[in-house]
């Protein structure tokens, strides 16, 4: 589908008058990230809108990211959201999604009916940094992770992984923080990270939490950074408890 002049995948799943739920996958995901929550929240009742963004998957190749602000995945989202008509929304996203999440909450309560994320980012710490070169490495010398990039987003996967590295390298990024945006989200929110998460501490997300009124965390014991991929059931089970 064109959005912004760029074409995205996007699909559609559950009941089409069941109440809305879009998601938004990590920074170097795609749709199929949500393998194990698709037909769970479909199941559930949700209409589920799921998309690769802009870059990644089946989506159209571009040329940057625009990390820490997303401004472009963000009118995209804002799109998205008008041609399928469901708003107000529940949002869910893991880690840049989570992060994308948090922006468009902030900037229009009145259309988000829940939220949900997932190690999301909202300053940079020092534990980022060992843990984005961690995956570069894996990225330069690991065949296998190299081949699963190239399975999901097919003959753009560099572009897609130096997109992403760069991104989370720039000098808008140094000083980012975003904590004092969170305050103006209203709808109830749920906050999540493992507690073993390679790329942040868990004060990271009581940040998070702390910043959202009546915001809940869950801090998933034992859980790293892809805890809806590595450990499904647990994440599932919470994700519809919240909502229901």
């Amino acid at each position: 589908m064109l959005i912004n002049d760029h074409n995205l995948h996007i699909e559609t799943h559950g009941p089409v008058d069941g109440l809305p739920v879009v998601l938004l996958h990590h920074g170097l995901g795609s749709v199929r990230a949500w393998r194990n929550q698709i037909p769970v929240l479909a199941a559930a009742g949700y209409r589920v809108v799921a998309y690769d963004r802009w870059g990644y998957g089946q989506s159209d190749a571009r040329t940057h990211l625009d990390a820490p602000g997303f401004k472009t995945d963000l009118a995209d989202l804002q799109v998205i959201l008008s041609t399928f008509n469901v708003q107000p929304v529940t949002l869910i996203g893991h880690s840049d999604g989570g992060t994308i999440a948090l922006y468009y909450a902030a900037q229009n309560p009145e259309s988000v009916a829940a939220l949900v994320t997932m190690a999301a980012h909202i300053y940079l710490e020092p534990k980022m940094e060992p843990g984005i070169q961690g995956i570069r490495h894996n990225f330069e010398h690991d065949a296998r992770f190299r081949k699963g990039m190239q399975l999901v987003h097919g003959d753009k996967y560099e572009t897609v992984f130096w997109n992403w590295f760069n991104g989370w390298h720039t000098p808008a990024a140094a000083d980012w923080d975003m904590r004092s945006q969170l305050a103006a989200i209203r709808c109830p929110a749920l906050i999540i990270q493992g507690e073993n998460d390679e790329h942040a501490t868990p004060q990271h997300a009581r940040d998070i939490a702390s910043a959202i009124p009546g915001a809940q965390l869950w801090l998933a014991p034992r859980a790293n950074h892809m805890l809806p991929q590595e450990r499904a059931v647990p994440f599932n089970e919470r994700l519809l408890e919240f909502l229901g």
